[in-house]
């Protein structure tokens, strides 16, 4: 863990680790220690139900990092010393197998957490890895484990955290994983559209598909070719769709 007072250029270079950038990028990947009780996802963040006098008892520093597509905020297997908020952007948290393929087992969009399980004292499960460039903040256990302890406010949102991340995990399992290749990439896309159904959702490499949704990369193609066709998304630019949330939802079984 790094100790207080180290400079900024070492954040940085975690945040940017792996990736070759230029100097305006590094400066621009260090955003300096958050200011919580101003935050513009406040009330979707873990610290949401905090009070003036809750601040009072952060010592160590949240910082604001920005990590770039393809860059992992940690390792499986990495003891963990912090968690993450995401403020933006999209990142995958992926579980390796024996033969050396990759799972997907949950996206991660603005408002989750990373790292929950560093808070009993586990290393980081899954490795947590950058789909679309990301905005954070790594919060250190630390910080956490004191708040639970001293405010019951926290707790609450923590039971609530753990929950939710169940929740997700079991939808994730049974949404994504069962029923046919078409009636899982239907989902997905339901998924991703969330509550903007206007907003145009990115098409991730067939590759990613695959992983999340367990099924071969050629499968992932052919069916995303099928949805082009059939009118389920219309792609308005290189790999970003409008989606027919009525054709999706019977494609998905839902209706």
């Amino acid at each position: 863990m790094p100790k207080e007072g180290e400079c900024h250029k070492f954040q940085v270079l975690i945040a940017c680790e792996g990736n070759i950038v230029r100097h305006s990028q590094i400066e621009a990947a260090w955003k300096g220690t958050a200011e919580c009780r101003s935050c513009g996802i406040r009330d979707l963040v873990l610290f949401a139900d905090l009070t003036e006098p809750d601040f009072k008892l952060v010592h160590l520093p949240i910082d604001e990092l920005v990590f770039q597509s393809g860059s992992n905020l940690y390792d499986a297997g990495e003891d963990g010393w912090a968690l993450f908020t995401v403020r933006a952007g999209l990142i995958k948290l992926v579980q390796y197998l024996p033969d050396g393929t990759q799972r997907i087992v949950r996206l991660l969009r603005r408002g989750a957490i990373a790292g929950l399980e560093v808070l009993v004292g586990s290393a980081y499960e899954h490795s947590a890895v950058v789909l679309q460039e990301a905005a954070v903040c790594r919060i250190p256990r630390e910080v956490v484990d004191r708040l639970n302890r001293e405010t019951p406010r926290l707790h609450r949102q923590l039971m609530q955290r753990w929950h939710q991340s169940l929740r997700q995990a079991d939808e994730w399992l049974t949404e994504l994983s069962t029923g046919s290749a078409r009636e899982r990439l239907a989902r997905l896309f339901l998924q991703l559209a969330g509550d903007a159904p206007e907003r145009p959702v990115r098409v991730f490499g067939r590759e990613d598909l695959g992983a999340m949704l367990g099924i071969t990369t050629e499968t992932a193609s052919r069916t995303v070719a099928e949805f082009k066709r059939n009118g389920l998304i219309a792609e308005t630019m290189p790999n970003i769709v409008t989606c027919n949330l009525p054709a999706l939802r019977k494609a998905a079984m839902i209706e």
